[in-house]
């Protein structure tokens, strides 16, 4: 209750300049408690003052995640695998090819100093949900009558439906 519906990325309302200085903040805070892994670092923008506010650091994937995904090119759980068997962040061919780098090269990155290339998309994911009125507006798993979803490369949808036609509480 009371997620968010749509996610998008980049932001587009945040300046070029400022965003990096997020990113690099976010480095920084996860550099200072010692946090090696996938994790998520969200900020509060003030767009009149350009400030922005740290608001929480969730060391887990989110079910945000592919709207990251879609801007970088990158499998994050793939890519979180990799990095817990050890293989160096710098050594992912998608994190390589975000970087500018030859997908098949080893030479170390030096994330707070080097930039990755720039962003040319833009993502927007939305949450459907159902609520249950009679029951106080809480999530309800319903059931699908009929779906039409036509996917495409740049378009698509993930569901969790059982074979009864029931959406999976969770989903």
């Amino acid at each position: 209750r009371f997620q968010k519906i749509f996610e998008e990325g980049p932001p587009s309302i945040v300046p070029k300049e400022t965003f990096h200085e997020m990113e690099l903040a976010a480095q920084r805070l996860t550099q200072n408690i010692g946090y090696q892994g996938a994790g998520t670092v969200e900020y509060l923008y003030n767009a009149d003052t350009n400030e922005y506010y740290f608001l929480e650091l969730n060391p887990r994937l989110q079910v945000e995640h592919p709207v990251t995904e879609g801007i970088t090119g990158t499998n994050l759980p793939s890519t979180q695998l990799q990095v817990a068997m050890g293989i160096p962040l710098y050594n992912i061919p998608a994190v390589r090819m975000l970087y500018g780098k030859d997908p098949e090269g080893t030479d170390p990155i030096d994330f707070l100093e080097e930039r990755y290339v720039d962003i040319d998309t833009h993502v927007i994911a939305a949450r459907i949900t159902a609520e249950n009125p009679d029951e106080g507006f809480k999530p309800t798993s319903g059931s699908i009558e009929r779906i039409k979803f036509q996917s495409t490369p740049n378009v698509w949808g993930y569901f969790s439906v059982g074979a009864n036609g029931g959406i999976h509480e969770f989903a």
